[in-house]
């Protein structure tokens, strides 16, 4: 029996859910991160004493350093996500970029935004 070269419709359309159960989430995180750090959550340091001010705008900065930080690395997976589901519909989501073969479904359920397989990663680190 000849190996299996692409998923088929049926699975495909599992990890089109599963991607969009992702893409929603994580869209939804990056919302929460631009908001706090536009400090529209209503966290800001407006009514404390003076005092703690120069602290509080040490930590704030910080705190936003990190929370933009968070929120770029939530862009590019969002971004990631984006692209495996252009990937689901052009047919070739599951493929290995590297290999040509397919990336184990496990592999995907796990990380829907694969386009290595395990062995090519392992490759490309030695």
């Amino acid at each position: 029996m000849a190996e299996k070269t692409r998923y088929s419709d049926a699975e495909l359309e599992e990890f089109r859910a599963i991607i969009k159960e992702k893409l929603e989430l994580a869209q939804r995180d990056y919302v929460q991160l631009k908001r706090s750090i536009m400090n529209l959550d209503g966290n800001d340091t407006d009514d404390t004493s003076p005092t703690y001010k120069v602290l509080e705008e040490g930590a704030n900065t910080l705190s936003k350093e990190e929370t933009a930080r968070l929120a770029q690395r939530q862009l590019k997976f969002i971004q990631g996500l984006q692209a495996a589901l252009v990937r689901v519909e052009n047919k070739t989501y599951g493929v290995c970029r590297e290999t040509g073969k397919l990336i184990p479904a496990e592999r995907l359920r796990a990380v829907p935004h694969a386009t290595l397989s395990i062995e090519a990663k392992n490759d490309g680190k030695k």
